[in-house]
């Protein structure tokens, strides 16, 4: 019953942030199985700056992580219901802020530079100016039977504008994931309303048939005509071929895909199960 109020005050209340983080049915419902300390906090702040200073000064700091990431993914499940997703199991939504809390601190733990010294073609380049950069990636997971596609879009300072991991049907060549990949994720960016775009990938035989004028109906052309079509309506697009090294944030993302049961999408925020990634581009810039 949960399910159907949650959208309903979605669209009552598109504009109160602190509605959609804490005070609606389905929030409030997320932050009861969440800490002890989250679920004792009280409801009624006038908006979310004074939300975030009672919270403040009654959680530690990790505990002020918890509720950051529980948050986003709270936005996050809210977005993906305004575009016709369906909402998942509140218990679910707390399993996973702990997991993502999990890795991000796992991937600090690890980070290192030694991507430093790799030829030029290894390394992530930002875009020109007033251009943004979509970097995709697949991933083929032969045991579950099924694939996953993951892409950032970037601006020329390197900050992320979007991202997606999303699952993809089994295949029968490293060429049609790729291609499937870029269809999805272009399909993606055209809804988010980007226009000027450089598109790279690190599947070479794929990226000469997508730069190609001439039809290709030996790879897949079926697909490869969708992709030609959808960025037929942009002011500018350019393919690029990257190598696996320079593409290892879309990798990463792609390799997500093989834990989740729906897509997950990112505006103008980091994705945690990147952020390694996007630090040793960082390093590189």
């Amino acid at each position: 019953m949960t399910i159907p109020l949650f959208s309903l005050n979605v669209q009552r209340f598109p504009g109160s942030t602190i509605h959609v983080l804490w005070d609606c049915g389905v929030a409030v419902d997320v932050w009861a199985g969440s800490s002890l300390r989250l679920q004792k906090c009280v409801h009624g702040q006038a908006d979310i700056l004074e939300l975030m200073e009672y919270l403040l000064s009654r959680l530690s700091v990790q505990e002020m992580e918890l509720f950051l990431v529980q948050a986003w993914i709270i936005w996050n499940q809210r977005n993906k219901l305004l575009h016709g997703g369906k909402m998942q199991d509140p218990n679910t939504l707390c399993r996973r802020a702990v997991e993502y809390l999990e890795e991000y601190r796992n991937s600090q733990g690890n980070l290192h530079a030694d991507g430093v010294g790799r030829s030029v073609g290894d390394v992530w380049k930002p875009p020109p100016n007033s251009v943004f950069i979509l970097n995709f990636d697949a991933a083929v997971f032969v045991e579950a039977k099924r694939t996953g596609f993951g892409a950032i879009i970037q601006n020329d300072k390197g900050a992320v504008m979007a991202a997606m991991s999303a699952g993809g049907p089994p295949v029968s060549s490293s060429e049609e994931v790729e291609l499937l990949a870029c269809r999805k994720v272009v399909e993606y960016a055209t809804d988010a309303g980007f226009s000027e775009l450089v598109i790279e990938g690190d599947n070479s035989n794929v990226m000469k048939a997508l730069s190609s004028s001439l039809a290709d109906r030996l790879l897949l052309g079926n697909v490869l005509d969708d992709v030609k079509h959808l960025v037929y309506g942009m002011h500018w697009v350019n393919f690029s071929c990257i190598r696996r090294g320079g593409n290892r944030v879309a990798h990463a993302l792609a390799q997500h895909a093989r834990n989740i049961s729906e897509d997950i999408f990112w505006l103008e925020d980091s994705p945690p199960p990147a952020l390694n990634a996007l630090y040793q581009d960082s390093l590189l810039l």
